[in-house]
């Protein structure tokens, strides 16, 4: 008889004993995150109203996300509003921004970092003007840079099996990105 009793109770405190030992055997894990997704996720981010160097307004709107596994990069294609606040036009046009991905941590987020404007275009504009506010551009894609994540994990998303994640590293792939996560210390 104290045998079945023995077991009744040990079989519950087993079954917990391997449960948390499956737990801190948990190792790294990579997240799959696709091109759609990310895009979907910077479309809900803009457009984005800036003021630059004080005399121009810029809207940016219509972000189109590439990702360049071959060389572990991604672009960002974006439309772009400009009116100079003491003029009556406005031009309108875009710009290409490519960079390097970034982890912050404790914002378990994905940033572009080191931007570069490849290609700046405005509509009805000599190549003179544009060169003159070619510098905006490049304000413009280091600070949408700095400020507008490509993705942002919810707390949730980095919960697994009763372990808790952090977000290190990020790698391209063709068609999306893949996270690598580590269980937190």
């Amino acid at each position: 008889m104290d045998l079945k009793r023995y077991a009744k109770f040990a079989a519950p405190l087993l079954l917990a004993g391997l449960l948390a030992a499956c737990a801190s055997l948990i190792g790294p894990r990579d997240v799959e995150l696709p091109q759609e997704r990310l895009q979907a996720s910077l479309e809900r981010k803009f457009p984005l109203h800036q003021r630059a160097l004080g005399v121009f307004e810029v809207e940016l709107s219509h972000p189109r996300l590439a990702v360049m596994a071959e060389n572990d990069r991604v672009a960002l294609t974006i439309d772009l509003g400009v009116t100079p606040l003491l003029a009556r036009q406005s031009w309108h046009g875009s710009m290409l921004i490519s960079g390097r991905l970034r982890v912050d941590s404790p914002r378990n987020a994905i940033y572009i970092a080191d931007a570069h404007v490849d290609r700046f275009i405005v509509d009805n504009m000599d190549e003179g003007k544009q060169a003159q506010i070619a510098s905006v551009a490049n304000l413009l894609a280091d600070q949408v840079m700095r400020d507008v994540p490509l993705h942002t994990f919810r707390p949730e998303d980095l919960r697994y099996a009763g372990v808790q994640f952090v977000l290190t590293s990020i790698d391209t792939r063709p068609g999306g990105l893949v996270a690598r996560l580590q269980p937190a210390q």
